[in-house]
């Protein structure tokens, strides 16, 4: 007949052949007690749904608890619904290939009270019919549930009196008539105040509390009572009296510790002072209370924009005893500044831009990277975790298209690549370098017709490319990494919206313009680093304190240039006994070269580009072994001084000796 039907886990799969379905009008109807057309909506919310594949075979998928199949409700007098009447009436049913389940709410209309066993109970039952390839099959489910019932009971009597008219008898007649009202469920209620309450008694009428000695010290009753513990005197039968006290757990009066992660126990030792009126006879009584309790742990949220990372974090039954780490670093005060941290009693919440050092960039695409931010919550007293949150999230690149042809773009390290320095980074023409770069990241800008940038005409648009990467220099070696590292692609689209031509000429010329020399001043300094070139002493630290041997690290710098033709050469280097360049003794320490006759050799140390050195070749680093002058094994000074002679020279020409 071209119609195949088959049970696939809680599915029931209609297959239509081709022939049947191919150029006729497809009606599928739910056929129970009446026919129901299936509307895309209604077959969405049923479970119906289809599909065709390119040979024209159409396949009709059926939930075995779609809206149409039949259940029985006992009350205990049997009430047939479908499934969409039994949601309406507040119960759920749900299949899977292994289990059908239902719920049921306390005291609907089709549960029923029942006495098992002199216990009262709650009673649910019900029969779900479904087709199975044998035929109709039930399925009869039943739960019973214990319930506690309260009725009220009164037995009035009715006295009726008949009196005659003419006669003094009476006739009195007495009903005793009971009453009784159904069975009402109640089931009890706890509530968890959080607190301790103790309750001290009985006492006589001349006992009086005095104070209460907590962990912290004494409070007296008015204290007590001031600070939120509420302490009340109950009067009882007879003279007699009783104390109680409430305390809550998160009160500071109150100890805890955490004996295992997720549980928290509570503990408030307590010593009541009482006295006896009217001798004020003194007297105590210690009370030991300890509660333990699951905790709750926090929950870390997060979202992403075009920019930044948005974490949220809902304290759990600890409040906000723990640290937070945000990637590798622990939120601070300065860092929940820059980070936008907004906290209350209940959350707290970050906004860390994509670029942040505490992100991790994964991937690179030609117009995103992927970054990723990990949360950790800390609990520093008993090194557990508490919350483990990572959200990663692609962000568009940094690659900025300027009408005047000026291209900027930004290379960020990606994670796969630890070794990787940005700095080292250059365009297709290597001598394009960085304008500015860090242990993250490389900032590229550049003319769209310079540093081997291509160019490209299509339809009406201009596309120029270039590629940010790595290129190996054959003199210095290859720079090794764990893979090769990946090219970023920088393209800018430029609309050609009008064509001029423009027509020249060519006219020899009886001479060659020639630039005439000029004169200026260029300005050379000298320092003393301390232990890396990062920090450099200033004019009050000095004379600077060394010892013998130890290395004294120098840096000579061209200063307020920033042409890359020019070089700074270090010609001599000598050291004297005076601040006189041409006193003597002295000792060269450089010359031409390092000094061979040396001892304790010079060593030149390489410059490259970083945020405070633009040009490497305006700088020139040593360093030598602290020394002093002696004559006859005595000391002549306790001070050395060191001068140096620099040559500045034009790269392009080399027509000076020192030059070259």
């Amino acid at each position: 007949s071209g119609l195949r039907s088959d049970c696939a886990g809680n599915l029931m799969r209609l297959s239509l052949d081709k022939a049947l379905a191919v150029g006729n009008q497809l009606e599928v109807e739910a056929i129970g007690t009446q026919h129901i057309v299936l509307t895309p909506s209604l077959a969405a919310q049923c479970g119906y749904s289809m599909e065709s594949d390119p040979w024209g075979n159409t396949r009709i998928y059926t939930s075995l608890m779609g809206c149409y199949w039949k259940m029985t409700f006992f009350t205990p007098e049997p009430v047939a619904m479908v499934l969409m009447e039994a949601e309406q009436a507040g119960y759920t049913a749900m299949t899977t290939s292994t289990r059908l389940v239902m719920r049921s709410p306390y005291n609907t209309a089709e549960t029923y009270s029942e006495d098992v066993a002199g216990v009262p109970m709650e009673v649910f039952r019900a029969s779900v019919y479904y087709k199975a390839p044998h035929g109709l099959s039930v399925e009869n489910l039943a739960a019973a549930c214990p319930t506690y019932h309260i009725t009220y009971s009164v037995e009035p009597m009715l006295d009726v009196l008949w009196r005659g008219d003419n006669n003094q008898d009476d006739t009195r007649y007495k009903v005793l008539f009971p009453i009784t009202t159904p069975l009402m469920p109640r089931p009890p209620q706890a509530e968890n105040d959080r607190m301790f309450s103790v309750h001290l008694g009985t006492f006589l009428h001349d006992v009086v509390l005095r104070n209460i000695t907590f962990a912290t010290g004494v409070l007296t009753v008015e204290e007590c009572n001031a600070r939120g513990f509420a302490v009340q005197e109950h009067s009882l039968p007879q003279g007699r009296k009783s104390f109680s006290l409430q305390v809550p757990f998160d009160a500071d009066v109150v100890l805890k510790h955490n004996p295992e992660p997720l549980v928290t126990v509570y503990s408030l030792p307590l010593i009541f002072a009482f006295l006896i009126l009217p001798e004020e006879t003194p007297f105590a009584h210690p009370v030991d209370l300890e509660a333990s309790l699951r905790d709750v742990l926090p929950t870390i949220t997060g979202t992403c924009d075009m920019n930044a990372f948005y974490i949220h974090v809902k304290y759990g039954s600890q409040g906000s005893s723990f640290q937070t780490m945000v990637g590798p670093l622990q939120l601070s005060p300065e860092l929940g500044e820059a980070y936008n941290l907004k906290d209350n009693s209940t959350h707290l919440s970050l906004v860390v831009p994509y670029q942040a050092k505490a992100t991790v960039f994964e991937i690179i695409n030609s117009d995103s990277v992927r970054a990723r931010l990990d949360i950790l919550l800390w609990d520093p007293i008993n090194n557990w975790l508490l919350g483990d949150f990572y959200l990663a999230c692609s962000f568009p690149l940094m690659t900025t298209c300027y009408p005047n042809g000026t291209m900027t773009a930004l290379a960020v390290k990606v994670e796969s690549v630890p070794n990787l320095e940005p700095s080292l980074l250059t365009l297709k023409d290597k001598s394009c370098k960085p304008v500015f770069s860090n242990d993250r990241f490389a900032y590229f800008s550049f003319s769209a017709d310079s540093c081997g940038t291509t160019r490209m005409f299509f339809d009406q648009y201009m596309l120029y490319e270039n590629e940010i990467g790595l290129y190996y220099d054959s003199n210095k070696g290859a720079y090794t990494s764990p893979i090769d590292p990946e090219y970023q692609t920088v393209s800018c689209y430029y609309v050609v919206n009008e064509t001029q031509t423009v027509a020249f000429s060519y006219k020899p010329r009886s001479n060659n313009p020639a630039a005439q020399i000029g004169s200026g001043q260029l300005m050379v300094q000298m320092r003393l680093a301390q232990s890396s070139y990062e920090h450099f002493y200033e004019a009050e630290h000095y004379p600077v304190v060394k010892y013998l041997r130890e290395p004294l690290y120098f840096e000579v710098a061209l200063m307020q240039s920033t042409d890359p033709q020019l070089e700074l050469i270090l010609e001599n280097c000598w050291a004297t006994l005076h601040e006189d360049r041409t006193s003597l003794p002295s000792w060269d320490i450089i010359v031409d070269c390092e000094n061979h006759d040396d001892s304790y050799v010079t060593i030149f140390h390489p410059v490259v580009s970083d945020a405070r050195v633009a040009v490497p070749s305006h700088f020139k680093r040593f360093s030598m072994k602290m020394f002093t002058f002696t004559k006859d094994d005595e000391v002549l000074k306790d001070e050395i001084y060191v001068h140096c002679d620099a040559v500045i020279c034009d790269t392009n020409s080399q027509a000076d000796g020192a030059c070259r």
